[in-house]
């Protein structure tokens, strides 16, 4: 039982007035090979244009990172000072150091959001934190796209209309392999008939994570004021809540144990020594 005279230790929250911190991570490879294309769609490349949305709101501070960068441009201290990370990749998934992808787990783990865009379900970080292939059939042909709210009261689709379409975009049907979401936000629809569950969440440790299925490098997707606002709605949800959870493992003395108790038995372990791992 609780001593009457104990004290509550107390817990520090992030203020719901300070500004949301948010690193937006892009290959930044598509628009420097193809110059006259997807180039002059995203000039300053698709991760500046996804910013730009994101900084036409005043709840967030916004940077960016991209592959070419040392450490990918997500070294320690960036991610330490990231609530939410976003992140679009689509040609060099595999060029990205699983050293990072460490790293970006860890965080995410710890409380840090993830927004994970378009071709990102293939992304080593999306499919380490899913823990399944995320595999999906695919068509290039600038097909409409009619996207569907299915759960009209939750945050992340809060000021949109019952649906708003995409004039050209790439299809991503049935059947995606995905865990089955927590939430289901967003269904798509495209003209050749196929749906595709195009907005879902999951808790993964401390952290939210939130795929968003739009955003084909060879479409002004991210100019849209609907998808900017998606994407500023998740970063919102996706926030820290709490205290950062830090997964050390700890092993708890006997002395420290709340009720008084008396070891029994033998163990591996040598007083003080680390678990195994």
């Amino acid at each position: 039982m609780m001593p009457l005279n104990h004290k509550l230790k107390s817990i520090s929250y992030p203020a719901m007035s300070q500004k949301i911190r948010v690193t937006v991570w892009g290959e930044y490879v598509h628009e420097k090979k193809h110059p006259d294309t997807i180039g002059k769609i995203y000039p300053k490349g698709m991760h500046e244009t996804i910013a730009e949305g994101l900084r036409e709101s005043p709840d967030f501070q916004v940077r960016t990172a991209t592959l070419d960068q040392p450490e990918h441009g997500l070294t320690d201290k960036v991610l330490e000072e990231t609530d939410v990370l976003t992140w679009w990749g689509h040609c060099a998934h595999g060029d990205v150091d699983d050293k990072i992808v460490d790293r970006v787990q860890k965080r995410v783990l710890q409380g840090m959001g993830l927004i994970v865009l378009h071709s990102g379900h293939y992304s080593k970080i999306f499919k380490r934190m899913l823990g399944t292939s995320c595999s999906l059939t695919w068509r290039e042909a600038g097909e409409k796209e009619r996207i569907w709210v299915c759960n009209p009261g939750h945050p992340i689709a809060q000021g949109l209309p019952p649906y708003f379409e995409i004039p050209h975009e790439e299809m991503y049907g049935e059947p995606f392999g995905i865990p089955t979401p927590d939430e289901m936000i967003f269904i798509s629809w495209f003209q050749g008939g196929e749906v595709f569950r195009s907005g879902a969440t999951w808790k993964r440790g401390n952290g939210k994570i939130f795929y968003f299925r739009p955003g084909h490098e060879t479409y002004p997707t991210y100019h849209q004021k609907e998808v900017r606002q998606v994407i500023r709605n998740a970063a919102l949800w996706a926030r820290p809540e709490g205290s950062p959870w830090i997964d050390s493992c700890p092993n708890v003395p006997i002395e420290k144990a709340a009720e008084k108790i008396v070891a029994q038995g033998e163990s591996v372990h040598k007083p003080g020594e680390a678990g195994f791992k």
